[in-house]
């Protein structure tokens, strides 16, 4: 008896370890599909402008404070995340992903419920607002100026999908120039700095630029799908042989930026020269029908590191030798 009742007691424990094993498999791929949903191979495109305003900032008045990048980086990646998320939920929700051409799994592969993902959005979107909020009590910038510049990058991130959905009326690529170029450099820069420059118009360009080959070259991509989804996007009113020429401008007119940069100011304008044959490697790879799929993550990733060495530029050049930000 007492050998059963040890035997019976040892089945009950692995039972409960089996149990408790798939419990927390599940919790990671729940977690998974969280962090899938955010898309953090996109997040490039607003940190780098982020980084990028407070090295500015700090060549333009020689202050710097980590915690308030950190905040501002935090705000930033929040409000990023969250119009990832609506961007997901108004795609699946208006048919635009569906499960045979979604380049977003999350929805469509029923990864997470179409509430999960909307909470998700307005979770990020409440954090995101919290880092504002805390960044507003620390920065040396007006409450009033810093909202007006958060507050128009929040609804932007909103209105690319939701509400009249930009994106799908051919004005997504406008906003994402926008957004992830000179307001973003904006709002780091201010509230670093407490007051705002015009030259960070200038600075942000390279970067806007770059953040908007992403978008078209994943509509390049998509042209026709979308289309028969009946959206309208730059990729369609141009045309393949148009929007493959836009991209290679999109891609390649930063390095032309840098090259002029260089001869009249200072030769460190040629660091992000470094990426220069992962972009033609990039372009050649969007005009081949076959290696278009991985185009727009690839782009992410040259966004990254031609963004890092964009700001490590921006860093070791003296201040004297960076145009416009100090006059």
């Amino acid at each position: 008896m007492g050998n059963e009742d040890e035997e019976t007691q040892k089945q009950k424990d692995n039972h409960a370890d089996d149990k408790t094993h798939m419990n927390l498999t599940s919790k990671r791929r729940k977690l998974a599909s969280y962090v899938l949903a955010l898309r953090p191979w996109t997040l490039s495109a607003s940190l780098m402008p982020t980084l990028l305003g407070a090295a500015l900032a700090h060549k333009c008045t020689g202050d710097f404070s980590l915690l308030i990048l950190l905040i501002t980086a935090f705000t930033v990646l929040s409000v990023h995340g969250a119009g990832n998320a609506v961007n997901t939920y108004f795609d699946y929700v208006k048919g635009v992903d569906i499960k045979t051409k979604a380049d977003d799994r999350t929805l469509v592969d029923a990864l997470l419920s179409v509430e999960e993902v909307a909470n998700l959005g307005g979770l990020l979107y409440l954090a995101g607002c919290l880092g504002f909020v805390t960044l507003a009590a620390l920065s040396p910038a007006r409450m009033e100026h810093l909202a007006l510049v958060y507050f128009g990058g929040l609804s932007s991130s909103f209105l690319y999908t939701g509400g009249i959905g930009l994106k799908y009326i051919a004005l997504g690529d406008v906003l994402v120039l926008v957004l992830f170029g000179p307001l973003s450099v904006l709002f780091a820069f201010l509230a670093q700095a407490g007051t705002a420059r015009w030259a960070t118009i200038f600075y942000a360009l390279p970067l806007a630029l770059n953040a908007e080959a992403i978008l078209h070259g994943n509509n390049t991509r998509d042209l026709e799908a979308d289309r028969r989804a009946g959206i309208v996007t730059l990729a369609i009113l141009a045309g393949h042989t148009v929007s493959h020429v836009l991209y290679a401008f999109l891609l390649f007119t930063p390095y032309i930026m840098f090259v002029v940069l260089s001869l009249h100011h200072s030769i460190w304008f040629l660091l992000p020269l470094v990426t220069l044959p992962a972009a033609f490697q990039l372009e050649k790879e969007l005009r081949s029908s076959g290696g278009m799929q991985a185009v727009p993550r690839k782009t992410a990733q040259l966004n990254l590191f031609f963004g890092l060495l964009y700001v490590l530029t921006c860093t070791l050049i003296n201040s004297e030798k960076l145009p416009y930000i100090n006059q």
